[in-house]
């Protein structure tokens, strides 16, 4: 084959997901990046080389990314020669995103600045240094994308899933009652059905 889909998980997941795209890709090959990044500068060194290590054989590549996934694939793939991209729940906002976990987490960001890295009691751990490094290195992407979103997604808002598809020309689809995390077989349905839909 000369076609190759290339799958890029979010947090907690991993590249043998890709397993459920190939029979929606069933005239290409499909790979999942296994990727060990978990910053965008991390990701911006070890998606390049992972990358063209998978598809330098390959005349047609697409990706689909999923979460933060999506949110690295951004910051370190935009330079690629990429067909088309398919975004599930993409973070589309890191600083946004930040901030708002700031605010949930009842400190300010001048305390995250004086510490630089604040535990949650939700789990995450908040960086200065990444509050910083989405500042410093907006969102360029110039590739044609269609984006999956979940109504009820609660990492990012209706306004700005909206704001960026409008920003990079994306088509985008909203499922009613959707979460951020595609997982009952009623949403894998509608996820199934949107990428055949939106690759034809």
């Amino acid at each position: 084959m000369d076609k190759i889909v290339v799958y890029i998980h979010g947090k907690g997941g991993n590249s043998g997901e890709a397993i459920h795209y190939k029979s929606l890709f069933s005239e290409c090959d499909v790979i999942g990046l296994d990727y060990t990044a978990q910053f965008p500068w991390e990701a911006k060194e070890e998606f390049p080389l992972l990358f063209n290590s998978i598809c330098k054989n390959y005349k047609s590549v697409e990706i689909v990314a999923n979460s933060i996934g999506a949110f690295f694939a951004i910051h370190s793939l935009s330079n690629q020669q990429i067909e088309n991209a398919y975004f599930i729940s993409p973070i589309v906002n890191m600083e946004r995103l930040i901030t708002n976990m700031i605010h949930w987490a009842d400190v300010t960001e001048d305390e995250l600045k004086e510490k630089k890295e604040i535990q949650t009691t939700f789990g995450e751990t908040l960086s200065w240094d990444y509050l910083c490094y989405v500042r410093e290195n907006p969102i360029t992407w110039t590739i044609p994308t269609h984006i999956l979103y979940g109504e009820k997604d609660d990492l990012t808002s209706y306004e700005t899933i909206s704001k960026f598809a409008k920003q990079i020309n994306a088509t985008l689809t909203v499922l009613e009652n959707g979460e951020h995390w595609f997982h009952t077989e009623e949403q894998m349905k509608f996820l199934d059905d949107w990428i055949k839909q939106s690759a034809r």
